[in-house]
Parts: C-alpha cells; sequence; structure tokens
C-alpha cells in the first residue's frame, strides 16, 4: 500500500479523519498501559520509526549492529518479520530462509549478525540471550513496549520528514509526536533535511545525520547506464533518485506497494521491457531477495551503507547502554 499524497500536507482529508487518528492513538497507550516490560538481562537498544514506512532505517541498524561488534560485543538483531510468515522465535538463516517465511528486512540483518524473527519481542529476546547475545538490537519497536531498553534511537527521513503531523489515519504518524520524541535518547536523520526536521525536536537531543551511499564498484558500473528501475519499498522516488546520481539513465520505472511479493509475471515483464529496450534491469537489495534465484541473476542490485555526520554521539551513547567489550 503506498501512503496517501494527503499524509505530506494538512488539508481538509486529513483534518476529517484527525477524530480517527487520536482513537488509534488512544488504543495504542491502553495497550501499552497494560503490559510490563521485560527485562531480558542484557542491555537493548531500539531503532524505529515515528512514522510508517521506509526512513532508512535498516542499513541504521546494520551500522550500529557492526559498531557494537568492532567493541567486541555479541550482539543479536530482533525483528517481527514484517511481511513473513514466520511467528517466532526463530533464528534466520539468510541461506536457507526465504523472504515469504521470515520477511525481506531480517535477511538482509541476518548477513550482519545473528537475527531472530519473533512477533513476540520477549520470547525473542530470551531466546537470543539463551544463543550467547550480550546485547539485543530491535529493529523497530519504538511503539512496542514489551521489552526494558535501554536506548530508543529514532530514524527520520530528511525529505518525508513527520508528514502532516497527524496520527494514522489522518497523517504517517503511528502515535502522537510529543510522546514519541519524549521516549527516545537520540535521533538519526537519513538524507538531506528538507523538512525543517532538527527544529521539531528537542532541544538537547543528540542528532546525527547520515547520507546513503553506493560502493566506487557499483556506482562505476551504472555510471551511463540506461536502465529500467523497479522496487518495492517505502519510498521508490528515493531510489530512482539515488540511480540519477550515480549517474545512471532511468528510462522507465516500476513500482511496488511496500514489502510486494513479486509475481512471475511482473518479474518477467520487467526482464521482457528491459530486454525490448537494451536496458539494464535494477533493484534494490531489499527486493532482490524477494525475487526467485532465476531472476535474481539477471537483475543489478544496488547496495547501500551509510556516510556519517555526527556519529559520535551515537557511539557514545552505544558505549554508555552496552559498556561490555570483549568475549564473556
Amino acid at each position: 500500500m503506498r501512503e496517501p499524497a494527503f499524509w505530506t500536507r494538512d488539508g481538509v482529508t486529513a483534518r476529517l479523519l484527525s477524530p480517527l487518528g487520536a482513537l488509534y492513538d488512544v488504543l495504542g497507550q491502553r495497550r501499552a498501559a497494560g503490559i510490563e516490560p521485560v527485562d531480558c538481562g542484557v542491555p537493548v537498544i531500539c531503532v524505529g520509526n515515528a512514522t510508517s514506512g521506509g526512513t532508512g532505517k535498516t542499513p541504521v541498524v546494520i551500522d550500529l549492529a557492526r559498531r557494537l561488534q568492532i567493541r567486541g560485543v555479541l550482539v543479536h538483531l530482533l525483528t517481527r518479520g514484517y511481511k513473513g510468515r514466520e511467528t517466532g522465535p526463530h533464528a534466520v538463516n539468510p541461506m536457507s530462509d526465504t523472504a515469504a517465511q521470515v520477511g525481506d528486512e531480517p535477511l538482509l540483518l541476518a548477513r550482519a549478525a545473528p537475527t531472530w524473527v519473533a512477533r513476540d519481542r520477549a520470547a525473542g529476546a530470551r531466546a537470543a540471550v539463551a544463543e550467547g547475545a550480550q546485547a539485543i538490537l530491535m529493529d523497530d519497536g519504538l511503539q512496542n513496549p514489551t521489552l526494558q531498553r535501554d536506548l530508543n534511537v529514532l530514524v527520520v527521513d530528511g525529505a518525508r520528514g513527520f508528514g502532516n503531523g497527524r496520527v494514522i489515519p489522518a497523517g504517517p504518524l503511528r502515535a502522537r509526536l510529543d510522546r514519541t520524541l519524549a521516549s527516545v535518547h537520540a535521533c538519526v536523520i537519513t538524507g538531506a533535511d528538507r523538512t525543517n526536521v532538527l527544529h521539531q525536536l528537542p532541544a538537547g537531543l543528540p542528532v546525527a545525520h547520515a547520507e546513503t551511499e553506493v560502493d566506487p564498484i557499483t556506482r562505476n558500473r551504472l555510471a551511463g547506464t540506461r536502465v529500467i528501475a523497479f522496487c518495492g519499498i517505502g519510498r521508490p522516488e528515493k531510489f530512482y533518485d539515488t540511480l540519477r546520481a550515480l549517474g545512471s539513465e532511468v528510462v522507465e520505472t516500476r513500482s511496488f506497494a511496500d514489502h510486494h511479493r513479486y509475481r512471475p509475471s511482473e518479474i518477467t515483464g520487467v526482464l521482457e521491457m528491459a530486454k525490448r529496450g537494451g536496458l539494464t534491469p535494477v533493484t534494490t537489495e531489499k527486493d532482490v531477495v524477494r525475487l526467485p534465484a532465476w531472476a535474481q541473476a539477471r537483475v543489478e542490485v544496488v547496495p547501500i551503507t551509510l556516510n556519517w555526520q555526527g556519529d559520535a554521539a551515537i557511539d557514545q551513547l552505544l558505549g554508555q547502554a552496552v559498556p561490555h567489550t570483549g568475549p564473556a
């Protein structure tokens, strides 16, 4: 599902739906009030969104996992496994599990660190600790109160910001913004801050900026190439802009819903169009894991990393939350 255009501006439709947004927020508060957070015995870090849809959260989780590993911390990643069948707790095997089974993001996370899919986050954390985890890094879950957290990191897309500032379905917010901001210890703004995110954050909140970056090999391979780009992510335009910044000529695009499960006819349609037009089919890391093996071998993938500004504050907070270094 694509987010409605009115989520970016505060118009008549948003105002008409605002009572439903208020109800959604109240129901969320009531659910949270009835839950006693579980202490799983090791530090827990949560990286999450204030809004629905993509913000660049997954690369941030992977980057923070590597920072903890450099400190000598055996970190395990914990995720709900959105759009996957597995309810867990299930240790993700990136070699044998599929996106249909565990979701696309867990397959990417499992390349960086041991990863668990669990709808019950507390059960997933206990399973990870039983397998030796010295810290839990939770992908998403700022609005999930089931685990005690030592550090909450909010990720915001600088181009999208907080939208019209209203709660679903009147806007993109998962909960009232003031309550979300009161619960976080740091914020990462991904991409250029075109929506004045920085000035909407509480004074004194540590903030880091991160730009997505494509490795030089991929950059050189795609520069000057005529491509058909396709993806099923929260903000497909962001991917297409990345390709243009690489110097690719984006001749055709095909956008699908976030976490879309591709049908064979959709894949062959893209590949046939590429063949007819002499185009290179290109997609994202999240999308390629949702393709069958025969299709994966026929498309170019654009892996991304993060280029940070102000990450010293994030490193300091990580050190405070997870002081342990070296083997247990």
